[in-house]
């Protein structure tokens, strides 16, 4: 495999990728576009809720010891490293979701719940479902680099994974250069926004980083598929980062 994978997504989340892709004998760049900071939120009563949503890894590791209030609750994962951090933070019921924040709040007003939290970060898609009456707060920010680090600036020919579709527009606008780069984007939004000019750009199958990983896999073994322009559609997550 002679491409390098660039890892754009924030820490702790790019280590944990770049881990999993060292494993696949993939050769990671660890090259941040964001970093994340926690906020200061005002927490509802958790009485006045039947479960807590999260859509992000990044909402159990930013909201702080307000969170411990709603540990109680059944909390709702939009996947399985979201959930593994609602268990880290406490929470003892926790349902894992497919990995897209829609279908998360389907799934629970079909198992019942009608008043959620949704904690997330200050860029988010707002969740709906039937009969669901959904509060939410702000607990984190995701801000965005000026330029690119400097791991990114020289890579050669590259896959870049590009988690969210705020990532895949503001790589856009930061790339020098695109001729040797192929995109691999976590969803079809993700692929759109970011734009043409690139050498390839598909689409995982399903919205977790795993499977965006086994992309970027045959990306780096298949000059067919480096040199393809492939969009195969795929729901991405509320928050991406």
């Amino acid at each position: 495999m002679s491409r390098v994978v660039l890892i754009l997504r924030p820490e702790p989340g790019a280590s944990e990728t770049a881990a999993r892709a060292r494993a696949l004998g993939l050769e990671p760049v660890i090259a941040p576009l964001f970093t994340i900071a926690p906020l200061p939120w005002d927490p509802p009563d958790p009485g006045d809720f039947d479960a807590l949503f999260l859509t992000s890894a990044n909402a159990a590791r930013c909201a702080g010891p307000a969170l411990g209030l709603f540990t109680p609750l059944p909390c709702w994962a939009v996947g399985d490293a979201t959930a593994a951090a609602a268990r880290a933070a406490g929470f003892g019921d926790v349902r894992t979701g497919p990995g897209d924040g829609a279908a998360l709040a389907e799934a629970a007003a079909r198992a019942g719940v009608r008043r959620a939290l949704h904690l997330h970060g200050r860029d988010h898609a707002p969740l709906t479902g039937p009969g669901l009456r959904i509060e939410s707060r702000i607990v984190y920010a995701s801000e965005a680099v000026n330029a690119l680090p400097e791991a990114a600036g020289a890579p050669g020919d590259a896959v870049a994974m590009i988690h969210s579709p705020r990532a895949g527009a503001l790589f856009a606008s930061l790339a020098a250069r695109k001729s040797g780069i192929v995109i691999a984007a976590i969803s079809a939004a993700a692929a759109a926004a970011a734009g043409g000019g690139w050498a390839g750009i598909a689409v995982s199958g399903a919205p977790r980083d795993e499977a965006l990983l086994e992309l970027a896999v045959k990306l780096c073994k298949n000059e067919d598929a480096r040199k393809g322009h492939s969009r195969r559609a795929g729901a991405g997550g509320a928050d991406g980062l």
